[in-house]
């Protein structure tokens, strides 16, 4: 409803009236027509043809109810609704029963709020119930009553940002109102992505209170943009940015903030039900200000201007590592270079400080990037395990099958994978940390395991190197020949083994696989995307049932 569009007569004898009507109406749009007596005000009426007549009871020798009669006199007259205003409330009220051109009740005293509400509503109302009241139809119960959903249903079963990315894989246009237990948000999508968030029952002082110093001289528009309705409030912003006397990239940072606030509450907040509604068109300013953004790229600022005391410990002993998860939609509009470097190197399993050395950025920064992307679903906590990951490379089943008891024995110190060829050690050191290798010695392996420890891959993990060989003179040239940092001859035993191991001991595999330089080299250069190696990895190898988990 654009109130500078209404015009509303005021009928009242009472000077101190008409000025608090005329500055309360006046001030929020509506064009306000004073009359202090009743000849006068019918004169208006007829002239003016106002939308809406404010008439008081009382009035110098004659009641509003006579004014009322007269009114209805005239054909066009009669159309006009009337609200009626008095301190007798219950005692004049009474006398209107019968009158069809009143639609509703002022009672006196009343205060600002009050007068814009009960004008408001009776504007919307008024046609209805003045026709209703004329002809003997029955009136709604709710006026704009919401529409039949196109898809309604419970958080119970559905998480959020399931809901949502159906909506924006399948370019659904539609606002989908989210009912939390306190106020209700309306996110509203169009072409894959998020065009506007706006809100009810939220106090807009919470939203200030998040934004940067940057943009506190654009706090006042928190309270019209949150609400998102038509009203001459937003009329006005809009014409502000019509006639460039209003920065429209402030602007937009400051809905795009508003939207990573309402959106971060709904993923923290208690969740009732939700409803879309298809083919609605976003709020006026929305269309002028589009955000065309990811619900990714939401959370990730929501998580970056928060509170560090809402997010989980930043010290927690944890690793982070990439979620896959089937209908996902991929659309990852609104995030910067940093966060899109971040989340290719979730490719590869590591702690917060390993990714803050390779992003060049501090903890915190890359913690709460990291939290925003926890909130999407895009990625997983995993707790850091005191076990050293081990790879084997070997041929020999009956090797295969020593190994499997002594890591069976000792499934509480290592992670073991066993690979079948020097292609896939080389896939598997490209995905993780690998914390030894053990090599089967057989003739030819040197040339190859010289190239595989030439490659960034294994300089980053820099894992220990356990021959295995076939007797005691082979393990002794081996060993002189400088190939391995520990040789393990046939027959082999947990005591050999755990010796050649030893060395793994002494440090924790975390420390173990903190990056250097090199390191961040190698990961910068590597493609965001290195799943598809990971699986042909994966298919190659078999993996000792020893406990712990794969590498």
């Amino acid at each position: 409803m654009n109130e500078s569009n209404f015009k509303v007569l005021v009928i009242d004898d009472s000077s101190t009236i008409r000025r608090l009507v005329d500055n309360e109406l006046s001030s929020t749009g509506y064009q306000v027509l004073l009359s202090p007596t009743a000849e006068d005000g019918i004169e208006r009426a007829v002239s003016e043809m106002p939308d809406l007549i404010l008439l008081d009871h009382q009035l110098p020798g004659t009641t509003g109810y006579d004014v009322c009669c007269q009114l209805l006199e005239d054909e066009q007259l009669a159309q006009i609704p009337v609200v009626i205003s008095s301190t007798l409330r219950k005692k004049a009220y009474v006398e209107y029963v019968d009158a069809p051109n009143v639609v509703d009740m002022l009672p006196k005293p009343y205060s600002s709020e009050l007068l814009l509400t009960t004008v408001k509503n009776a504007l919307e109302t008024a046609k209805m119930i003045v026709q209703s009241q004329q002809e003997g139809s029955a009136v709604p119960e709710i006026v704009g009553e919401l529409a039949e959903a196109d898809l309604w249903g419970s958080f119970d079963l559905f998480g959020l940002r399931e809901i949502l990315d159906l909506l924006n894989c399948s370019g659904k246009k539609g606002v989908l109102e989210i009912q939390m237990a306190s106020g209700r948000v309306l996110a509203y999508t169009d072409r894959g992505r998020i065009q506007a968030v706006t809100a009810s029952g939220v106090d807009a002082s919470e939203i200030a209170a998040y934004m940067p110093d940057s943009l506190k001289e654009l706090a006042p528009f928190i309270k019209v943009s949150v609400a998102g309705r038509n009203s001459s409030a937003i009329d006005s912003l809009v014409e502000l940015l019509d006639n460039k006397m209003l920065d429209p990239r402030l602007l937009k940072k400051l809905l795009r903030l508003q939207a990573a606030f309402l959106m971060r509450r709904c993923f923290t907040g208690e969740l009732r039900n939700f409803r879309f509604e298809g083919s609605v068109d976003t709020p006026p300013l929305f269309r002028k200000l589009p955000l065309e953004i990811s619900l990714t790229a939401l959370l990730v600022e929501g998580t970056a201007n928060c509170d560090l005391a809402e997010l989980p410990d930043i010290d927690q002993p944890v690793e982070f590592t990439r979620r896959n998860i089937r209908g996902q939609n991929l659309d990852r509009a609104g995030l910067s270079a940093m966060q899109m470097k971040i989340l290719g190197m979730l490719s590869r399993r590591g702690t917060l400080d390993q990714f803050s050395d390779a992003a060049g950025a501090t903890r915190e920064e890359v913690y709460r990037i990291l939290c925003g992307f926890e909130q999407a679903d895009l990625l997983e906590r995993v707790e850091v395990q005191n076990t050293s990951s081990v790879v084997v490379v070997t041929s020999d089943p009956a090797q295969v099958q020593q190994l499997k008891g002594f890591f069976d024995r000792n499934q509480n110190r290592f992670s073991v994978r066993v690979v079948s060829d020097w292609l896939a050690l080389g896939l598997v050191l490209r995905r993780g940390q690998v914390d030894a290798v053990i090599v089967g010695w057989e003739e030819g392996f040197k040339t190859r395991l010289q190239q595989l420890q030439n490659s960034p891959a294994w300089n980053r993990c820099k894992p220990h190197l356990v021959g295995l060989c076939s007797d005691q003179e082979e393990a002794r040239s081996v060993f002189e020949a400088g190939a391995f940092d520990s040789v393990v001859p046939a027959p082999f035993d947990d005591t050999s083994l755990l010796d050649a191991l030893g060395q793994l001991e002494t440090e924790s595999p975390q420390d173990a696989g903190e990056p250097d330089s090199s390191s961040q080299q190698s990961q910068q250069e590597q493609p965001a995307d290195v799943e598809a190696p990971l699986a042909v990895g994966a298919s190659d190898s078999q993996t000792l049932p020893a406990g712990g988990s794969n590498v």
